[in-house]
């Protein structure tokens, strides 16, 4: 449990100085994207969900991909 909160914690810090140090070097973070993106991802998965029970779970082709880490942070066009 100790092991569970320490890595939290670390991760928390990980962010924190990313996010504060990332501007420096020219990236922009997208603070917006999970919610413009989050209509687009819940028809994805929708439209995955019916394929899957028309095909059925061993032929069903799914792309999952909602989230592009190129969309979430971006070089600056300053």
């Amino acid at each position: 449990m100790f092991h569970l909160i320490k890595y939290t914690l670390i991760l928390i810090g990980l962010l924190t100085v990313a996010y504060f140090l990332l501007p420096r070097f020219g990236y922009k973070i997208n603070m917006n994207y999970f919610t413009e993106s989050k209509q687009e991802c819940q028809q994805r998965l929708n439209d995955c969900g019916q394929e899957l029970v028309r095909q059925g779970t061993e032929n069903a082709q799914c792309s999952l991909d909602c989230v592009d880490p190129k969309l979430i942070i971006k070089k600056s066009e300053n």
